[in-house]
C-alpha cells in the first residue's frame, strides 16, 4: 500500500519523536536493564521453555500442541497466523518491556530435512533474510549445537544495527518432527556501522533497543508440507514516561513485523 502525503507527513514527525526520545535516553541510567527485570525474564523464559519440553516430548501429539483443525486449514490456504502472547499479569518489569510473539506458517511440498538445511546454514542468512540479516559468522559448532555471530538491521523511521552472539541448537524426534531452540548471550548496538567510525556501544551507552532474544522453533511434517511455528522472547527499554501514546505502539510493532517478515523469507526460501 502507497503511503498519503498525510501518512508520509505523521511518519516524518513521529521519527523525530522517536529519534530525540532515544538520542536523549542515551545518557539516562536505565540505559542497561535492571537486575529485577532480567530476573523477570529469566524466570518467564523458564516458563516458556518448560512448556515447549511438554510439548516437544511426542511425535504423535505435536502438532495437536499448536495447531487445531480451523488454524490448520488456514494455513494450507497460506495464510500465516500471527499473534501476541501476553505476559502474566503482575509481572515485575522495571525500566522495561517484554515482547512475546507466535506465527504459524505451512509450506507446502516442504520436508523437515529441507527445513534443517536452511536452518543450519547461516552463510545463507544475509541473502534468505536480508535486509534484516547483513552478516553471520559462526564461532562455534559441534553436532547439532552452534555459536552464531548475527549482525542485524531494523529500519522502522530510524535504523538500529545490532551485532548478537547466539547459543542455537537442533533437535529432533523423528524425521518429521523437530525443534530448535536460540539464545542470545549478548547484543551489542552499533554506531556509524561500515565506516571508519563504527564501534560498540557499551551497556551504559545504548538505547536499550533490545537487550535480550530468544527463537524456537517447531515443525511438523504433514499434509504435504511444512507446519513451522516460531516464538520469539525479548527485552527491551521501558517507553518513556509521557510519551507512550507515541512511542509504545512503534516499538510494539516491530517484534510482529519482524517475524511475519522471516516466517515469509523463511518459506520464501524453502520453495525455492
Amino acid at each position: 500500500m502507497k503511503a498519503t502525503a498525510s501518512g508520509r507527513f505523521l511518519g516524518f514527525g513521529f521519527g523525530l519523536i522517536v529519534s530525540s526520545v532515544f538520542a536523549a535516553g542515551s545518557g539516562m541510567a536505565l540505559a542497561a536493564p535492571t537486575p529485577a527485570a532480567l530476573t523477570a525474564f529469566d524466570s518467564y523464559i523458564v516458563q516458556v521453555e518448560s512448556r515447549l519440553e511438554q510439548q516437544h516430548r511426542s511425535g504423535r501429539d505435536f502438532g495437536k500442541n499448536f495447531l487445531v483443525p480451523e488454524d490448520a486449514a488456514r494455513l494450507r490456504a497460506g495464510e500465516q497466523i500471527i499473534e501476541q502472547v501476553p505476559p502474566p499479569s503482575g509481572s515485575d518489569l522495571p525500566g522495561a518491556m517484554l515482547h512475546h510473539w507466535r506465527g504459524t506458517a505451512f509450506a507446502p511440498g516442504v520436508t523437515a530435512a529441507n527445513f534443517e538445511r536452511l536452518m543450519k546454514d547461516f552463510e545463507a542468512y544475509p541473502k534468505v533474510y536480508a535486509p534484516q540479516v547483513i552478516q553471520t559468522r559462526i564461532l562455534r559448532h559441534k553436532d547439532d549445537d552452534f555459536q552464531v555471530r548475527m549482525r542485524t538491521r531494523q529500519k522502522h523511521v530510524i535504523t538500529v544495527v545490532l551485532d548478537m552472539d547466539l547459543d542455537i541448537e537442533f533437535a529432533r524426534l523423528d524425521a518429521g518432527h523437530g525443534y530448535s531452540i536460540s539464545r542470545s548471550t549478548q547484543i551489542a548496538e552499533i554506531e556509524s556501522p561500515g565506516t571508519s567510525k563504527e564501534r560498540a556501544l557499551g551497556p551504559k551507552e545504548n538505547h536499550g533497543f533490545l537487550w535480550r532474544l530468544n527463537t524456537y522453533w517447531s515443525y511438523e511434517e504433514r499434509d504435504g508440507g511444512l507446519y513451522m511455528q516460531i516464538e520469539t522472547v525479548s527485552l527491551s527499554r521501558a517507553v518513556p514516561e509521557g510519551l507512550a501514546w507515541a512511542i509504545k505502539p512503534f516499538v510494539e510493532s516491530v517484534p510482529k513485523e519482524s517475524m511475519e517478515f522471516t516466517l515469509k523469507s523463511t518459506c520464501d526460501s524453502l520453495r525455492k
